[in-house]
């Protein structure tokens, strides 16, 4: 135990500490044994995990532009209202870019994918599957017939307030919107469930935190991050404005990091050479953190991946983290040049989930009943992971 206290003093050293308002440029200490961390992190259970990705799963694909986005954001929000949520709010927008949806069900991997990443091994077809006849399941087929329309978007979030420096936050995100005609269980249910049962954790009234965080459930993710962008363009020049002056309320605190949660359930390993998936977990299965090495923020974001692995060392039941420099194609990308930003998946972005990895990845088989418990359990090693670095970076302490 020792040893990674040690590594997670020297990690924390460009991070804000608990009982500071300064950059993230101070000294944090380590963590001590039985910390508010593990305390939080007890309360998460893989039963609630898996009921909210079903839950999820009700409203099939997700996809945005439809009314079952719209119903999903509905519900998303009332779940948050009841763990206590009672600021929940809205970010509303116009989306009129086309779908950028491959004409064809699958497409062949490129050489040198986005972020820098090379593909090693067997590589498989990889894309978006746009057959409703694929889908086998006929209440499903019809579930996700509706075609995306209009141009108005919403995405919800809630915010725990810090009671120290409500001015400043931590950006906890997924994004809720899928599409390939399954439910989208995975890409991104898996994140979006994560993100929920972090927030019914915040919200309970004996946690405490110094700084704020925002818990953020994007839409529109799948068009090209269209959510997360229109998220910065509203409020990246509102971050640290009281308003109104003097009453200690900040709309939108500022920034000091983005978590973005993306993909959780599935590590069975690279493609055969005959392009299969075994069906099985893989025994290297672990939780991907990336941070992208080409982004204005590097430097911070490298630090801030390296205290999550700490975080995960110290709080995950069951599996260990890796960190790559390659983060790419997911929401985060939105907020890199801005702030420290990094990725959890299940895989490299890049290297592994491009190279074919998940064979369910937009495709008719992201369906909640394709995955084991011991696919859940990763994603609640990830969520543990979070828990336990956002606890420590919000000093959140619990009420006697």
């Amino acid at each position: 135990m020792r040893g990674w206290l040690v590594s997670l003093a020297l990690i924390c050293a460009a991070l804000p500490s608990a009982s500071s308002s300064a950059p993230p440029d101070t000294a944090a200490g380590p963590l001590e044994g039985g910390d508010v961390g593990h305390q939080l992190v007890a309360r998460l259970e893989l039963d609630r995990y898996k009921a909210t990705i079903r839950g999820l799963t009700r409203f099939g694909d997700r996809r945005q532009g439809t009314d079952r986005n719209r119903a999903a954001i509905d519900w998303i929000e009332a779940q948050l209202r009841s763990y206590g949520c009672t600021n929940t709010a809205r970010v509303r927008y116009e989306y009129s870019a086309p779908e950028r949806t491959p004409p064809t069900s699958t497409k062949s991997v490129p050489r040198s994918p986005p972020g820098g990443a090379r593909f090693r091994g067997t590589v498989a077809p990889t894309g978006v599957n746009v057959d409703a006849e694929r889908q086998p399941d006929e209440r499903l087929r019809a579930l996700n017939a509706q075609p995306s329309a209009g141009t108005a978007r919403e995405e919800v979030y809630c915010t725990k307030v810090g009671s120290v420096h409500p001015e400043e936050m931590y950006l906890v995100g997924a994004h809720m919107d899928g599409h390939g005609w399954g439910e989208a269980a995975n890409d991104d249910g898996s994140g979006t469930a994560l993100v929920m049962e972090l927030a019914r954790i915040f919200a309970a009234p004996d946690v405490i935190t110094d700084r704020s965080v925002r818990f953020v459930l994007w839409n529109n993710e799948e068009t090209g991050l269209d959510g997360a962008r229109a998220y910065v363009a509203q409020r990246a020049a509102l971050q640290g404005i009281e308003d109104p002056p003097g009453s200690g309320r900040y709309p939108e605190p500022r920034w000091l990091g983005m978590v973005q949660h993306d993909m959780m359930l599935f590590d069975h390993g690279m493609p055969r050479a005959d392009g299969s998936v075994s069906r099985e977990q893989r025994a290297e299965a672990d939780v991907n953190i990336e941070f992208q090495s080409a982004s204005r923020h590097a430097e911070a974001a490298q630090r801030l991946a390296w205290l999550f692995y700490a975080a995960n060392e110290a709080y995950a039941s069951d599996y260990p983290a890796t960190v790559g420099p390659h983060m790419t194609n997911t929401d985060s990308s939105a907020f890199m040049d801005l702030v420290p930003a990094i990725s959890l998946r299940e895989n490299e972005r890049g290297r592994e989930i491009g190279a074919g990895w998940d064979p369910h990845w937009h495709q008719p088989t992201d369906v909640y009943a394709t995955f084991s418990d011991a696919d859940f359990r990763l994603g609640l090693n990830a969520a543990q992971t979070t828990l336990g670095a956002i606890a420590r970076l919000t000093g959140a302490t619990l009420r006697p």
